[in-house]
């Protein structure tokens, strides 16, 4: 049995401390936000904040999480940050099919978190590691640096 703090909640996970911490969430949890994209770490479908900090989920073992302090995107839009962050989302009209959008929300708010002012060079390193198969990367872009004025 692992505790773990997810979205400012205590839940307890019956699982192996080895599962990947995206299959609690979507599997034992029914948190079905955060996607599975690749399994490898390479998409970016699977962020979540470990700690304030993005990581990919379908990587991260239970056990690494366990006594962290875990944001998936169910909880993003609690603080300013992750408000600004979808509103500009919806206001450049960032999502075409959708399925990378949570992982990209994420990355996007841990960016803005560490840094209020990116440059577009900042924005490409933070988001390097999301794929977005309909290619929405200048909307993405744009909405980032909309976000970053809301929170100036």
């Amino acid at each position: 049995m692992s505790t773990l703090n997810i979205n400012n909640r205590t839940v307890q996970v019956d699982a192996d401390p080895a599962m990947p911490l995206l299959w609690a969430l979507r599997d034992t949890l029914g948190m079905t936000g955060t996607k599975f994209g690749c399994g490898q770490a390479l998409c970016g479908a699977c962020t979540v904040h470990l700690n304030g900090q993005a990581i990919r989920s379908c990587v991260t073992p239970i056990s690494a999480a366990e006594g962290q302090k875990i944001t998936t995107i169910e909880a993003v839009g609690e603080d300013r940050v992750g408000q600004a962050v979808q509103a500009a989302w919806i206001k450049h009209d960032v999502a075409q099919c959708g399925y990378c959008q949570s992982g990209q929300i994420m990355s996007a708010a841990a960016l803005l978190k560490a840094k209020r002012k990116p440059t577009d060079a900042d924005i490409d390193q933070a988001m390097a590691g999301n794929i977005c198969r309909c290619g929405t990367y200048a909307r993405i872009r744009a909405a980032i640096h909309d976000a970053a004025q809301r929170l100036a």
